[in-house]
């Protein structure tokens, strides 16, 4: 009995070869080259740096500011492309004040203690070019140079959490919030 004749396995290494260049090349072929992946794609790609100006505050309570300002700066450093630096060779500054601290009780105890505490924080942030340009792209209905931002924290004094707890809850939605802010529009 003869045996039938084997292909030859000459041409795989090519195949495979025309395969995956295919395969890398399709997506840009079908109209997808415009589209970016990444936080790059999000804040404004002519601004490199940020300074980010101590928050002033006009609350009683200590180092909100101080806390608000670190918090935002990380959060930058964090999420977008922007580094923090100096006001004097930033591209853009980012200022801001708390005009608002309130705390109230959401839930009272039948000892009219507070079982659960609300904090609220109102904050107006500006975020100008090195030339005094707004840069905020906000859908807020607000003169483009101010932008006024709110956000709440909840402590359960009961479960252990301390009034800190929510300050710092609120700080950081804050944050997360002012940072958002700061990306381009859709």
């Amino acid at each position: 009995m003869s045996e039938l004749p084997r292909p030859s396995d000459s041409h795989g290494p090519c195949r495979c070869a025309v395969l995956f260049l295919l395969l890398v090349t399709a997506p840009l072929l079908c109209g997808c080259a415009n589209y970016a992946v990444g936080n790059a794609t999000l804040f404004p790609t002519e601004i490199r740096t940020v300074h980010v100006e101590m928050f002033r505050s006009n609350s009683f309570r200590r180092n909100m500011g101080e806390r608000l300002t670190e918090a935002v700066a990380k959060r930058i450093e964090e999420v977008s492309t922007m580094k923090i630096a100096d006001a004097a060779t930033a591209d853009s500054i980012l200022t801001g004040t708390i005009i608002s601290d309130t705390k109230r009780i959401v839930v009272e105890s039948p000892t009219d203690e507070g079982r659960q505490i609300q904090t609220n924080y109102r904050v107006e942030v500006t975020w100008q070019d090195r030339s005094g340009n707004s840069l905020q792209s906000s859908t807020i209905d607000v003169p483009a140079e101010l932008v006024i931002v709110a956000q709440t924290g909840n402590t359960t004094p009961e479960v252990g959490q301390s009034i800190v707890t929510g300050q710092q809850v609120a700080i950081d939605r804050l944050a997360r919030q002012i940072v958002a802010m700061m990306e381009r529009p859709w």
